[in-house]
Protein backbone atom coordinates (compact mmCIF):
# COMPACT_ATOMS: atom_id res chain seq x y z
CA UNK A 1 0.00 0.00 0.00
CA UNK A 2 1.09 3.65 -0.84
CA UNK A 3 1.90 5.79 2.44
CA UNK A 4 2.38 9.01 2.56
CA UNK A 5 3.38 11.96 4.89
CA UNK A 6 2.91 15.06 5.31
CA UNK A 7 5.70 16.56 8.05
CA UNK A 8 5.40 20.12 8.40
CA UNK A 9 7.65 22.03 11.23
CA UNK A 10 5.17 23.99 13.62
CA UNK A 11 7.47 27.01 12.63
CA UNK A 12 5.34 29.73 11.36
CA UNK A 13 2.23 30.50 8.73
CA UNK A 14 1.04 27.54 6.22
CA UNK A 15 2.33 29.00 2.94
CA UNK A 16 0.91 27.90 -0.42
CA UNK A 17 4.07 26.14 -1.11
CA UNK A 18 3.74 24.05 2.51
CA UNK A 19 -0.12 23.51 1.47
CA UNK A 20 0.71 22.21 -1.95
CA UNK A 21 3.28 19.58 -0.83
CA UNK A 22 0.61 18.35 1.67
CA UNK A 23 -2.09 18.31 -1.87
CA UNK A 24 0.21 16.13 -3.66
CA UNK A 25 1.13 13.66 -0.89
CA UNK A 26 -2.53 13.45 -0.05
CA UNK A 27 -3.65 12.77 -3.56
CA UNK A 28 -0.28 10.44 -4.59
CA UNK A 29 -1.97 8.00 -1.78
CA UNK A 30 -6.10 8.60 -2.37
CA UNK A 31 -5.22 8.45 -6.22
CA UNK A 32 -3.84 4.35 -5.27
CA UNK A 33 -6.39 3.71 -2.60
CA UNK A 34 -3.38 4.54 0.06
CA UNK A 35 -2.84 6.45 3.35
CA UNK A 36 -2.17 9.84 4.12
CA UNK A 37 -0.67 10.28 7.48
CA UNK A 38 0.16 13.78 9.02
CA UNK A 39 3.42 13.71 11.35
CA UNK A 40 4.65 17.33 13.32
CA UNK A 41 8.50 17.59 13.11
CA UNK A 42 9.31 19.67 15.89
CA UNK A 43 12.91 18.89 16.53
CA UNK A 44 13.91 22.03 15.70
CA UNK A 45 12.93 24.10 19.48
CA UNK A 46 14.49 27.10 19.05
CA UNK A 47 11.94 27.74 16.18
CA UNK A 48 8.77 26.92 17.37
CA UNK A 49 6.05 29.23 17.28
CA UNK A 50 2.84 29.23 19.29
CA UNK A 51 -0.08 28.08 18.19
CA UNK A 52 1.61 26.71 14.16
CA UNK A 53 0.64 23.27 15.05
CA UNK A 54 -3.40 24.43 15.79
CA UNK A 55 -2.52 26.02 12.33
CA UNK A 56 -1.66 22.45 10.45
CA UNK A 57 -4.38 21.06 11.78
CA UNK A 58 -6.90 23.99 10.90
CA UNK A 59 -5.55 24.06 7.55
CA UNK A 60 -5.73 20.43 6.69
CA UNK A 61 -9.23 20.16 7.55
CA UNK A 62 -10.56 23.43 6.36
CA UNK A 63 -8.82 21.99 3.00
CA UNK A 64 -10.68 18.73 3.33
CA UNK A 65 -7.10 17.51 3.05
CA UNK A 66 -8.31 14.54 5.68
CA UNK A 67 -5.60 12.24 6.74
CA UNK A 68 -5.58 8.82 7.95
CA UNK A 69 -3.30 8.65 10.81
CA UNK A 70 -1.87 11.87 12.92
CA UNK A 71 -1.40 13.35 16.73
CA UNK A 72 -5.12 14.20 17.51
CA UNK A 73 -6.55 10.54 15.72
CA UNK A 74 -3.84 8.40 16.56
CA UNK A 75 -2.93 5.58 14.51
CA UNK A 76 -0.44 1.98 14.65
CA UNK A 77 2.64 3.68 14.14
CA UNK A 78 2.44 7.00 16.68
CA UNK A 79 3.33 8.92 18.29
CA UNK A 80 2.97 11.21 15.34
CA UNK A 81 5.20 13.90 17.04
CA UNK A 82 8.97 13.92 16.77
CA UNK A 83 9.51 15.21 20.50
CA UNK A 84 7.43 12.53 21.75
CA UNK A 85 9.69 9.88 19.45
CA UNK A 86 12.89 11.25 21.20
CA UNK A 87 13.52 7.60 22.89
CA UNK A 88 13.79 5.88 19.45
CA UNK A 89 16.61 8.41 17.46
CA UNK A 90 19.23 7.63 20.30
CA UNK A 91 19.43 4.29 19.70
CA UNK A 92 19.20 4.00 15.96
CA UNK A 93 22.24 6.40 16.25
CA UNK A 94 24.17 4.48 18.60
CA UNK A 95 23.80 1.33 16.75
CA UNK A 96 25.44 3.45 13.78
CA UNK A 97 28.55 3.88 15.91
CA UNK A 98 28.81 0.46 17.13
CA UNK A 99 28.71 -0.74 13.45
CA UNK A 100 31.44 2.01 12.71
CA UNK A 101 29.14 4.30 10.41
CA UNK A 102 28.54 6.86 12.76
CA UNK A 103 30.63 8.79 15.39
CA UNK A 104 30.90 11.14 18.03
CA UNK A 105 32.25 14.62 17.91
CA UNK A 106 32.96 16.79 20.63
CA UNK A 107 34.14 19.69 18.61
CA UNK A 108 33.10 22.82 20.63
CA UNK A 109 30.72 25.74 19.13
CA UNK A 110 34.29 28.23 19.02
CA UNK A 111 36.07 25.60 16.96
CA UNK A 112 33.03 24.99 14.74
CA UNK A 113 32.65 29.07 13.76
CA UNK A 114 36.31 29.30 13.39
CA UNK A 115 35.62 26.89 10.48
CA UNK A 116 32.27 28.83 9.91
CA UNK A 117 34.31 31.68 9.11
CA UNK A 118 36.81 30.53 7.27
CA UNK A 119 33.63 29.17 4.93
CA UNK A 120 35.17 25.35 5.96
CA UNK A 121 33.02 22.39 5.93
CA UNK A 122 33.11 20.28 9.07
CA UNK A 123 36.71 18.68 9.21
CA UNK A 124 35.98 15.13 10.58
CA UNK A 125 38.35 15.80 13.10
CA UNK A 126 36.87 13.58 15.80
CA UNK A 127 36.51 11.26 13.23
CA UNK A 128 39.44 9.51 13.90
CA UNK A 129 39.59 9.71 17.16
CA UNK A 130 41.25 6.66 19.27
CA UNK A 131 38.61 4.62 21.32
CA UNK A 132 40.16 5.88 24.58
CA UNK A 133 40.00 9.74 23.76
CA UNK A 134 36.44 9.26 22.63
CA UNK A 135 35.74 7.13 26.46
CA UNK A 136 37.70 10.12 28.14
CA UNK A 137 35.46 12.43 26.78
CA UNK A 138 32.40 10.64 27.64
CA UNK A 139 33.27 9.81 31.45
CA UNK A 140 34.31 13.61 31.48
CA UNK A 141 31.09 14.69 30.25
CA UNK A 142 31.95 16.68 27.24
CA UNK A 143 29.09 17.81 25.01
CA UNK A 144 29.16 15.88 21.63
CA UNK A 145 26.90 15.43 18.86
CA UNK A 146 26.86 12.22 16.36
CA UNK A 147 27.66 12.64 12.99
CA UNK A 148 27.37 10.44 9.98
CA UNK A 149 30.61 8.69 8.41
CA UNK A 150 29.82 9.63 4.52
CA UNK A 151 31.85 7.03 2.63
CA UNK A 152 33.84 7.25 -0.13
CA UNK A 153 32.12 7.33 -3.44
CA UNK A 154 29.15 8.50 -5.56
CA UNK A 155 25.70 7.98 -4.53
CA UNK A 156 23.03 7.52 -7.58
CA UNK A 157 19.06 7.84 -6.62
CA UNK A 158 16.09 7.91 -9.01
CA UNK A 159 13.56 11.05 -8.65
CA UNK A 160 10.01 10.98 -10.07
CA UNK A 161 10.26 14.22 -11.50
CA UNK A 162 13.83 15.35 -12.05
CA UNK A 163 15.02 11.90 -12.98
CA UNK A 164 18.63 9.92 -12.47
CA UNK A 165 20.41 12.33 -10.08
CA UNK A 166 24.20 11.08 -8.98
CA UNK A 167 25.96 13.08 -6.37
CA UNK A 168 30.07 12.59 -5.52
CA UNK A 169 30.04 12.03 -1.90
CA UNK A 170 33.07 14.24 -1.03
CA UNK A 171 30.43 16.67 -1.62
CA UNK A 172 29.09 16.09 1.40
CA UNK A 173 29.61 17.13 4.60
CA UNK A 174 29.33 14.40 7.60
CA UNK A 175 26.23 15.95 8.96
CA UNK A 176 25.16 15.68 12.48
CA UNK A 177 22.66 12.97 13.20
CA UNK A 178 21.95 13.77 17.32
CA UNK A 179 22.25 16.83 18.24
CA UNK A 180 24.51 18.10 22.19
CA UNK A 181 20.40 18.10 23.07
CA UNK A 182 19.70 14.87 22.46
CA UNK A 183 17.40 15.48 19.83
CA UNK A 184 17.74 14.43 16.60
CA UNK A 185 18.04 17.05 13.60
CA UNK A 186 15.48 17.02 10.94
CA UNK A 187 17.02 14.91 8.37
CA UNK A 188 18.18 12.38 10.51
CA UNK A 189 14.20 12.31 12.31
CA UNK A 190 12.99 11.92 8.79
CA UNK A 191 14.58 8.88 7.87
CA UNK A 192 13.79 6.85 10.82
CA UNK A 193 9.99 8.12 11.46
CA UNK A 194 9.47 7.27 7.58
CA UNK A 195 11.28 4.16 8.16
CA UNK A 196 9.22 3.19 10.85
CA UNK A 197 5.82 4.74 9.60
CA UNK A 198 6.41 2.46 6.30
CA UNK A 199 6.10 5.67 4.44
CA UNK A 200 6.30 4.57 0.67
CA UNK A 201 6.60 7.67 -1.45
CA UNK A 202 8.57 11.01 -0.07
CA UNK A 203 7.19 14.05 -1.40
CA UNK A 204 8.89 17.00 -0.90
CA UNK A 205 10.39 20.22 -2.56
CA UNK A 206 13.03 20.26 -4.53
CA UNK A 207 15.24 22.17 -2.62
CA UNK A 208 15.87 18.56 -0.91
CA UNK A 209 17.05 17.26 -3.64
CA UNK A 210 20.50 18.36 -2.22
CA UNK A 211 20.06 16.53 0.80
CA UNK A 212 18.32 13.23 -0.97
CA UNK A 213 22.25 11.19 -1.05
CA UNK A 214 22.38 11.91 2.52
CA UNK A 215 19.13 10.30 3.72
CA UNK A 216 20.00 7.37 1.27
CA UNK A 217 23.40 6.53 3.13
CA UNK A 218 21.59 6.07 6.34
CA UNK A 219 19.43 3.86 4.50
CA UNK A 220 21.67 2.09 3.37
CA UNK A 221 23.70 2.48 6.06
CA UNK A 222 20.77 0.31 8.27
CA UNK A 223 19.86 -1.72 5.27
CA UNK A 224 16.34 -0.17 5.10
CA UNK A 225 14.39 0.06 1.23
CA UNK A 226 15.00 3.33 0.09
CA UNK A 227 11.19 5.30 -0.60
CA UNK A 228 10.62 6.52 -3.68
CA UNK A 229 11.46 10.24 -4.29
CA UNK A 230 8.75 13.13 -5.66
CA UNK A 231 10.59 16.27 -5.76
CA UNK A 232 8.54 18.74 -6.18
CA UNK A 233 9.44 21.92 -8.20
CA UNK A 234 9.68 25.86 -6.67
CA UNK A 235 6.75 28.17 -6.36
CA UNK A 236 7.65 31.34 -7.09
CA UNK A 237 5.80 34.85 -6.28
CA UNK A 238 4.81 37.15 -8.85
CA UNK A 239 8.08 38.99 -8.03
CA UNK A 240 10.30 35.82 -9.23
CA UNK A 241 10.99 35.04 -5.14
CA UNK A 242 10.58 32.01 -3.57
CA UNK A 243 7.58 31.68 -1.04
CA UNK A 244 8.07 31.96 2.41
CA UNK A 245 6.46 31.24 5.50
CA UNK A 246 7.59 34.84 6.80
CA UNK A 247 5.36 36.06 3.52
CA UNK A 248 2.02 36.48 4.69
CA UNK A 249 0.64 37.23 1.54
CA UNK A 250 1.69 33.33 0.62
CA UNK A 251 0.01 32.08 3.80
CA UNK A 252 -3.35 30.11 3.45
CA UNK A 253 -4.90 31.85 6.35
CA UNK A 254 -4.27 35.02 5.03
CA UNK A 255 -6.02 34.03 1.87
CA UNK A 256 -9.03 32.33 3.89
CA UNK A 257 -9.37 35.77 5.84
CA UNK A 258 -9.34 37.85 2.58
CA UNK A 259 -12.09 35.99 1.41
CA UNK A 260 -10.49 33.00 -0.73
CA UNK A 261 -12.75 29.51 -0.90
CA UNK A 262 -11.06 26.53 0.36
CA UNK A 263 -11.87 24.50 -2.94
CA UNK A 264 -10.51 27.23 -5.12
CA UNK A 265 -7.38 27.29 -3.22
CA UNK A 266 -7.16 23.63 -3.65
CA UNK A 267 -8.17 23.31 -7.07
CA UNK A 268 -5.75 26.26 -7.72
CA UNK A 269 -2.65 24.99 -6.43
CA UNK A 270 -3.14 21.23 -7.29
CA UNK A 271 -2.33 23.64 -11.11
CA UNK A 272 1.04 24.97 -9.74
CA UNK A 273 3.46 22.07 -11.55
CA UNK A 274 0.92 19.86 -12.02
CA UNK A 275 -0.69 19.47 -15.64
CA UNK A 276 -3.44 17.30 -15.99
CA UNK A 277 -3.82 15.35 -19.39
CA UNK A 278 -7.07 17.05 -21.01
CA UNK A 279 -5.79 20.63 -19.64
CA UNK A 280 -8.91 20.89 -17.68
CA UNK A 281 -8.56 23.88 -15.14
CA UNK A 282 -11.22 23.25 -12.57
CA UNK A 283 -11.12 19.87 -10.10
CA UNK A 284 -13.20 18.92 -7.22
CA UNK A 285 -10.71 17.64 -4.74
CA UNK A 286 -12.51 14.11 -5.31
CA UNK A 287 -12.00 14.64 -8.91
CA UNK A 288 -8.22 15.65 -8.54
CA UNK A 289 -8.06 12.23 -6.35
CA UNK A 290 -9.50 10.20 -9.53
CA UNK A 291 -7.16 12.57 -12.14
CA UNK A 292 -3.96 12.43 -10.43
CA UNK A 293 -0.13 11.03 -12.11
CA UNK A 294 3.28 11.88 -10.70
CA UNK A 295 4.06 11.85 -14.15
CA UNK A 296 2.18 15.03 -14.90
CA UNK A 297 4.39 16.93 -12.58
CA UNK A 298 7.12 19.26 -14.05
CA UNK A 299 9.96 20.50 -12.91
CA UNK A 300 9.73 24.31 -14.08
CA UNK A 301 8.91 26.56 -11.15
CA UNK A 302 5.47 27.27 -10.99
CA UNK A 303 3.90 31.42 -10.80
CA UNK A 304 1.64 31.96 -7.59
CA UNK A 305 -0.63 34.31 -9.54
CA UNK A 306 -2.81 36.24 -7.21
CA UNK A 307 -5.31 37.26 -10.05
CA UNK A 308 -5.43 34.11 -11.35
CA UNK A 309 -6.52 33.02 -8.22
CA UNK A 310 -8.99 36.03 -7.61
CA UNK A 311 -10.55 34.98 -10.94
CA UNK A 312 -10.85 31.69 -10.08
CA UNK A 313 -12.20 32.46 -6.80
CA UNK A 314 -15.16 34.25 -8.65
CA UNK A 315 -15.94 31.31 -10.75
CA UNK A 316 -16.39 29.32 -7.95
CA UNK A 317 -18.54 31.85 -6.55
CA UNK A 318 -20.49 32.17 -10.43
CA UNK A 319 -21.01 28.34 -10.03
CA UNK A 320 -21.74 27.60 -6.25
CA UNK A 321 -25.26 26.89 -5.38
CA UNK A 322 -27.56 29.50 -4.77
CA UNK A 323 -28.47 28.19 -1.24
CA UNK A 324 -25.16 27.86 -0.44
CA UNK A 325 -24.50 30.94 -1.74
CA UNK A 326 -27.34 33.26 0.05
CA UNK A 327 -25.72 31.25 3.06
CA UNK A 328 -22.45 32.56 2.85
CA UNK A 329 -23.27 36.12 1.51
CA UNK A 330 -26.20 36.84 4.29
CA UNK A 331 -24.22 37.91 7.29
CA UNK A 332 -22.42 40.51 5.06
CA UNK A 333 -25.59 41.86 3.49
CA UNK A 334 -27.04 42.37 6.61
CA UNK A 335 -24.17 43.25 8.38
CA UNK A 336 -23.52 45.91 6.02
CA UNK A 337 -26.73 47.17 4.61
CA UNK A 338 -28.46 50.09 7.27
CA UNK A 339 -31.81 49.15 5.32
CA UNK A 340 -33.99 46.20 6.46
CA UNK A 341 -36.70 45.63 4.52
CA UNK A 342 -34.63 43.86 1.77
CA UNK A 343 -35.19 40.93 -0.34
CA UNK A 344 -31.55 39.38 0.97
CA UNK A 345 -32.19 36.23 -1.74
CA UNK A 346 -32.83 38.59 -4.32
CA UNK A 347 -29.59 40.70 -3.63
CA UNK A 348 -27.60 37.53 -3.23
CA UNK A 349 -28.86 36.38 -6.62
CA UNK A 350 -27.86 39.73 -8.85
CA UNK A 351 -24.41 39.89 -7.14
CA UNK A 352 -23.37 35.88 -7.41
CA UNK A 353 -22.19 36.88 -11.34
CA UNK A 354 -20.76 39.97 -10.38
CA UNK A 355 -17.86 39.18 -7.56
CA UNK A 356 -15.11 37.13 -6.90
CA UNK A 357 -15.08 37.36 -2.81
CA UNK A 358 -18.45 37.02 -1.13
CA UNK A 359 -17.52 40.44 1.31
CA UNK A 360 -17.65 42.11 -1.99
CA UNK A 361 -21.59 41.18 -2.48
CA UNK A 362 -22.73 44.62 -0.45
CA UNK A 363 -20.38 46.67 -2.05
CA UNK A 364 -22.55 46.30 -5.63
CA UNK A 365 -25.71 48.02 -3.41
CA UNK A 366 -23.82 50.93 -1.51
CA UNK A 367 -26.28 52.88 -3.11
CA UNK A 368 -29.47 51.61 -1.14
CA UNK A 369 -28.47 53.74 1.72
CA UNK A 370 -26.82 56.86 0.79
CA UNK A 371 -26.90 58.18 -2.76
CA UNK A 372 -23.71 59.17 -3.48
CA UNK A 373 -22.67 62.39 -4.97
CA UNK A 374 -22.02 61.85 -8.15
CA UNK A 375 -21.15 63.74 -11.69
CA UNK A 376 -24.30 64.87 -14.09
CA UNK A 377 -22.34 63.47 -17.14
CA UNK A 378 -23.64 59.61 -15.92
CA UNK A 379 -26.86 60.70 -17.13
CA UNK A 380 -24.97 60.73 -20.84
CA UNK A 381 -25.32 57.61 -22.70
CA UNK A 382 -24.26 58.00 -26.51
CA UNK A 383 -25.49 54.22 -27.35
CA UNK A 384 -28.66 54.73 -25.90
CA UNK A 385 -28.93 58.68 -27.63
CA UNK A 386 -29.22 60.14 -23.73
CA UNK A 387 -27.65 63.51 -22.53
CA UNK A 388 -28.70 65.81 -19.87
CA UNK A 389 -31.61 67.57 -21.42
CA UNK A 390 -33.71 64.36 -22.59
CA UNK A 391 -32.48 62.91 -18.91
CA UNK A 392 -34.19 66.02 -17.54
CA UNK A 393 -37.16 66.18 -19.46
CA UNK A 394 -37.80 62.00 -18.64
CA UNK A 395 -37.24 62.66 -15.09
CA UNK A 396 -39.70 65.17 -15.14
CA UNK A 397 -42.26 63.32 -17.10
CA UNK A 398 -41.31 60.45 -14.96
CA UNK A 399 -41.80 62.32 -11.77
CA UNK A 400 -45.85 63.39 -11.30
CA UNK A 401 -46.38 59.51 -12.73
CA UNK A 402 -44.51 58.33 -9.37
CA UNK A 403 -46.31 60.33 -7.17
CA UNK A 404 -49.48 58.87 -8.50
CA UNK A 405 -48.62 54.91 -8.41
CA UNK A 406 -50.70 53.14 -5.88
CA UNK A 407 -49.36 50.06 -5.94
CA UNK A 408 -45.27 49.87 -5.48
CA UNK A 409 -43.54 46.73 -6.46
CA UNK A 410 -41.58 45.93 -9.63
CA UNK A 411 -43.81 44.46 -11.56
CA UNK A 412 -46.38 47.92 -11.26
CA UNK A 413 -42.79 50.29 -11.72
CA UNK A 414 -41.66 48.77 -15.03
CA UNK A 415 -45.19 48.63 -16.63
CA UNK A 416 -45.75 52.48 -15.73
CA UNK A 417 -42.33 53.07 -16.98
CA UNK A 418 -43.26 50.81 -20.11
CA UNK A 419 -46.15 52.70 -20.88
CA UNK A 420 -44.03 56.24 -20.93
CA UNK A 421 -41.88 54.89 -23.34
CA UNK A 422 -45.04 53.87 -25.67
CA UNK A 423 -46.55 57.69 -25.20
CA UNK A 424 -42.84 59.26 -25.70
CA UNK A 425 -42.27 57.01 -28.90
CA UNK A 426 -38.65 56.52 -27.60
CA UNK A 427 -36.26 53.24 -26.70
CA UNK A 428 -36.51 51.91 -23.49
CA UNK A 429 -32.96 52.92 -22.43
CA UNK A 430 -34.03 56.24 -22.93
CA UNK A 431 -36.37 55.98 -19.88
CA UNK A 432 -34.70 53.72 -17.76
CA UNK A 433 -31.49 54.95 -17.68
CA UNK A 434 -32.10 57.99 -16.58
CA UNK A 435 -33.85 56.78 -13.59
CA UNK A 436 -31.82 53.92 -13.00
CA UNK A 437 -28.68 56.73 -12.88
CA UNK A 438 -30.88 59.27 -10.83
CA UNK A 439 -31.83 56.26 -8.15
CA UNK A 440 -28.00 55.19 -7.54
CA UNK A 441 -25.65 57.74 -8.49
CA UNK A 442 -23.38 55.48 -10.30
CA UNK A 443 -22.31 54.37 -13.86
CA UNK A 444 -22.88 50.46 -13.22
CA UNK A 445 -25.56 48.64 -10.94
CA UNK A 446 -26.16 45.29 -10.46
CA UNK A 447 -30.06 45.65 -11.13
CA UNK A 448 -31.73 48.17 -13.25
CA UNK A 449 -34.06 50.90 -12.47
CA UNK A 450 -37.61 48.89 -11.35
CA UNK A 451 -35.69 47.17 -8.81
CA UNK A 452 -33.50 49.59 -7.36
CA UNK A 453 -36.96 51.88 -7.22
CA UNK A 454 -38.76 49.06 -5.80
CA UNK A 455 -35.81 48.46 -2.82
CA UNK A 456 -35.99 51.85 -1.95
CA UNK A 457 -39.40 52.02 -1.74
CA UNK A 458 -41.62 54.96 -3.15
CA UNK A 459 -40.60 58.09 -1.22
CA UNK A 460 -36.78 57.55 -1.54
CA UNK A 461 -37.40 56.79 -5.33
CA UNK A 462 -39.28 60.47 -5.44
CA UNK A 463 -36.43 62.20 -3.28
CA UNK A 464 -33.43 60.96 -5.45
CA UNK A 465 -35.32 61.61 -8.80
CA UNK A 466 -35.66 65.26 -7.23
CA UNK A 467 -32.40 65.54 -6.66
CA UNK A 468 -31.59 64.44 -10.27
CA UNK A 469 -33.84 67.48 -11.57
CA UNK A 470 -32.24 69.50 -9.41
CA UNK A 471 -28.77 68.45 -10.63
CA UNK A 472 -29.79 68.77 -14.23
CA UNK A 473 -31.47 71.96 -13.90
CA UNK A 474 -28.62 73.79 -12.08
CA UNK A 475 -26.18 72.14 -15.03
CA UNK A 476 -27.90 74.07 -17.97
Amino acid sequence: MIRTRFAPSPTGFMHIGNLRTALYEYLIAKSAGGQFILRIEDTDQNRLVKDAEKIIFDTLKISGLKYDEGPDIGGEFGPYIQSQRKFSYLKYALQLIDEGKAYYCFCDKERLDSLHKKNLPYDRHCRYLSQEQIQTNLDAKIPYVIRQIIPEGKTTFKDEVYGQITVDNSQLDDQILIKSDDLPTYNFANVIDDHLMQITHVVRGCEYLSSTPKYNLLYEAFGWQIPVYVHLPLILDENGEKLSKRKSSASFQDLIQTGFLPQAIINYIALLGWSPENNREFFTLKELENEFKIKGLSKSPAIFDLNKLRWMNGEYIKNMDEGKFYELVLPYLKNSIQKSDLDYKQLAKMSQSRINFVHEAPDLFDFIDKLPNYDTNLFIHKKMKTNLENSLEVLKIILPKLHELLIWTEDSIKELLMKIVNEMNLKTGQIFWPLRTALSGKESTPCGATEIAQMLGKSETIKRVNIAIEKLTEGK
